[in-house]
């Protein structure tokens, strides 16, 4: 995932068993498909080049079993360590926190939840007959990458659907191409698991 056209849009599958998504750049061009491997004790995600599954092009591991803490690491298709993502823990409970750490332990950026409100929203009308239908398109989290310096680099936002199934992540401030693809990869895991907290 090298010179990439933001901004990036996840779609999730809703037509098959699997927790799986297809990234695709500004032009529409397929640029990954996000597979998890379902009834893990520890996580496993798997992207590939494409929906064919022809090539791994990357793989994000949990460096523990099921735990709330947990790192997630990132590895190219030669198996070279790339970073990881870690959820700050309690930290969470309330709004959205990780860290995202380079290949030599060092921590890069933080992405944060922007306004923890509207996750309490979409519960509270998640509850309601009918209306529960809807708030996919009335409560959208956005989520945040700043650096060190808290300058703000990159925004993930989900997008009006049905189904909740629509991501879209753009590009604040040029950053280095091994940074867009560590910043990627973060976002691809941690909408994973928030999409699963619902």
């Amino acid at each position: 995932m090298k010179d990439l056209k933001f901004p990036i849009d996840f779609k999730f599958n809703i037509s098959t068993l699997a927790n799986d998504f297809t990234a695709t750049d500004a032009s529409g061009k397929t640029v990954a498909y996000v597979r998890q491997k379902m009834f893990k004790l520890k996580e496993a995600i798997t992207i590939y080049g494409d929906e064919s599954k022809t090539s791994v092009n990357y793989k994000i591991a949990a460096d523990s079993w099921i735990d709330f803490s947990a790192a997630y690491n990132f590895t190219n298709s030669t198996g070279e360590e790339l970073g990881k993502i870690a959820r700050k823990g309690f930290a969470s409970i309330w709004k959205a926190k990780y860290e995202i750490i380079d290949q030599n332990q060092k921590l890069q950026y933080h992405i944060r939840e922007d306004n923890a409100w509207v996750k309490v929203f979409d519960s509270l009308l998640g509850e309601i007959p009918i209306l529960s239908m809807l708030t996919g398109y009335f409560f959208n989290p956005s989520y945040t990458v700043t650096d060190t310096k808290d300058q703000a680099i990159a925004r993930l936002k989900k997008e009006p659907s049905f189904w909740g199934r629509k991501f879209k992540l753009e590009k604040l401030k040029q950053i280095d191409n091994d940074d867009d693809e560590r910043i990627i990869l973060s976002f691809m895991m941690m909408v994973l698991l928030e999409r699963r907290k619902g």
